[in-house]
């Protein structure tokens, strides 16, 4: 497998009319690495995932600068007619609420088959019968008869499934998946999440994986990236990550997750609250929640530096 990354996003920058909602964000993602997209919801994380697809709102959104590369590909230097090429083909991505995600009045084989026959060179009835195997493959009871089943007539999880089955109708390259197992229950989700981490294992799939929840990512994922106010404010291996947190919003994150807690104890909170686009205050955005603040970190921005282990932060956990 190579060692080269099949995505990278370098120092991209996303504004909302005159205010910015990404700020410099920088990644990469390995073929069959999982990176986990972590933060506090308005850090900037579905942004930065519907830009890779290019798939904002623009207006009011718009790309103020930064490239995104796919293998060979520079993705904001694509026509409309070749973004369609390569979205749901080599790029696939699976939306926070399959309910919302699914169109109702189709049945989910006739949604799942259009995917098929948009992109491979193949009849109705082959893609019928692929159709039937990815719900086999994404453990829907049934498939030969739940081809026919509308939306409303699915579980959560059965929608989630086979949002996911249309995600890899075209065995994609890189997958999305942005908080893909929101509102379902602790056994669904451990399924689903289970599922995703053996068809990447078995495909060679590099999977972007956003969530809230930071035990998900101690499980499933290789690297993570921490973000905060639009930017990336601490990267690095899972494992590194979770044992020798360096920002203080990353340690605080940590702190409140159940397991690390004694049990029947109230769970940390983080007081206040992500500072929205147009009111981020000067230097680094988390200061005005971090009890470790110093006056520099109202002040001046830090950078993000470091090379296995990056973080921004003018006084790091030790």
């Amino acid at each position: 497998m190579s060692n080269q990354p099949i995505l990278v996003i370098d120092d991209l920058h996303v504004d909302v009319g005159n205010h910015a909602v990404i700020e410099g964000v920088s990644l990469s993602i390995k073929p069959g690495e999982m990176l986990g997209l972590v933060g506090e919801s308005g850090c900037g994380k579905s942004v930065t995932a519907l830009s890779i697809m290019r798939l904002l709102d623009e207006p009011p959104m718009h790309i103020k600068k930064g490239r995104i590369r796919f293998e060979d590909t520079d993705i904001f230097g694509l026509t409309e007619k070749s973004l369609e090429t390569l979205r749901g083909n080599q790029i696939a991505m699976i939306f926070q609420e399959p309910m919302t995600s699914l169109n109702p009045v189709f049945s989910i084989g006739d949604q799942i088959a259009e995917v098929i026959l948009l992109h491979k060179d193949v009849d109705k009835r082959a893609a019928q019968s692929e159709v039937v195997e990815l719900l086999h493959r994404v453990g829907i009871p049934s498939p030969e008869t739940a081809i026919n089943r509308y939306p409303h007539e699915l579980s959560g999880g059965q929608r989630q499934r086979v949002m996911i089955a249309m995600a890899l109708s075209c065995d994609p390259k890189l997958l999305v998946a942005d908080e893909p197992t929101t509102a379902l229950d602790v056994t669904v989700q451990a399924q689903i999440l289970d599922l995703l981490d053996d068809l990447r294992k078995e495909h060679g799939m590099a999977v972007l994986l956003i969530t809230h929840d930071l035990g998900v990512v101690s499980q499933y994922c290789d690297r993570v990236a921490v973000m905060y106010g639009g930017q990336v404010v601490e990267e690095a291996d899972a494992d590194l990550l979770f044992s020798h947190p360096r920002h203080r919003y990353t340690k605080a994150l940590l702190q409140t997750i159940p397991a690390a807690n004694m049990p029947g104890k109230a769970l940390p909170a983080i007081m206040g609250t992500v500072p929205p686009p147009g009111k981020r205050p000067t230097g680094c955005y988390f200061h005005p929640r971090c009890s470790a603040k110093t006056d520099i970190c109202s002040e001046k921005m830090p950078e993000l530096t470091g090379d296995v282990h990056m973080f921004r932060c003018w006084n790091p956990a030790s």
